[in-house]
């Protein structure tokens, strides 16, 4: 149902880095950019991740209680894509690991402080 998600950045080029490489684990690559939007995804049709210099021009901030999950097709998916953002700058919400029966996640925030998390479904 989400067709797309975008980050507020105040840094452009250092978010265009960060999801450039960590969005490659996923299969994700640029698919539309401006001077102040750049947005992911892993295929034409398929939903999508960006990241925006705010509309209001003033600085972006994370939302409180606000995250993206990121779909995994298993937990090494999972492993690696959570251990690719922690080498990228990204800060530690949660290491990789199940939650629960059936769910494996790994949490962790960008460099402007947005906090994502990889995950997959798991069989229990």
């Amino acid at each position: 149902m989400i067709g797309y998600v975008t980050l507020g950045t105040n840094g452009l080029e250092k978010s265009a880095t960060f999801y450039d490489a960590l969005l490659a684990e996923l299969g994700g690559k640029r698919m539309m950019e401006t001077d102040t939007f750049i947005a992911w995804s892993a295929a034409p049709g398929q939903p999508g991740v960006g990241v925006i210099k705010p509309y209001d021009r003033n600085a972006a901030t994370p939302g409180n209680g606000t995250m993206v999950a990121l779909a995994c097709d298993k937990p090494e998916t999972v492993d690696r894509v959570y251990k690719k953002a922690i080498e990228l700058g990204a800060k530690d919400e949660g290491a990789a690991g199940p939650r629960g029966e059936t769910f494996y996640g790994g949490y962790f925030r960008d460099p402007d402080g947005n906090k994502l998390n990889a995950f997959c479904m798991t069989q229990s």
